[in-house]
């Protein structure tokens, strides 16, 4: 039996996601720091820091919007591609029994291939 603990891909990938996330608080506290070493106020430092997120936010869902919305325009254009009607032409004629008797009928029921009265 093995002796050392296998680690899991949802293991695997919830640390590099910690480490992520600590990397950019990390990151977020050394710039809310330098704010404040440049004399800018604790609190101007940390709502700065929170207006940058709220636009970084907006941005992000403001594309996301779009995206969506052109995701949704192609789907739209896709089923009304798939449900359209192309193929438009009028059918074959066909041999039947019809008004003038056995023959070569259209669509629409006019006898077209040329035939003697007397059968």
């Amino acid at each position: 039996m093995n002796t050392t603990a296998r680690i899991s891909t949802a293991e695997h990938l919830g640390r590099a996601l910690g480490r992520g996330w600590r990397a950019y608080a990390r990151g977020e506290r050394r710039v809310s720091n330098w704010l404040v070493s440049k004399g800018v106020p604790s609190a101007g430092a940390a709502a700065f820091v929170w207006v940058v997120k709220l636009i970084t936010l907006g941005v992000l869902l403001y594309t996301t919007f779009w995206l969506a919305l052109l995701l949704v325009f192609v789907v739209l254009a896709a089923w009304m591609a798939r449900n359209t009607d192309l193929g438009d032409e009028v059918p074959e004629p066909e041999w039947r029994n019809g008004s003038a008797g056995f023959g070569l009928y259209t669509y629409d029921g006019f006898r077209i291939d040329p035939h003697v009265e007397d059968d």
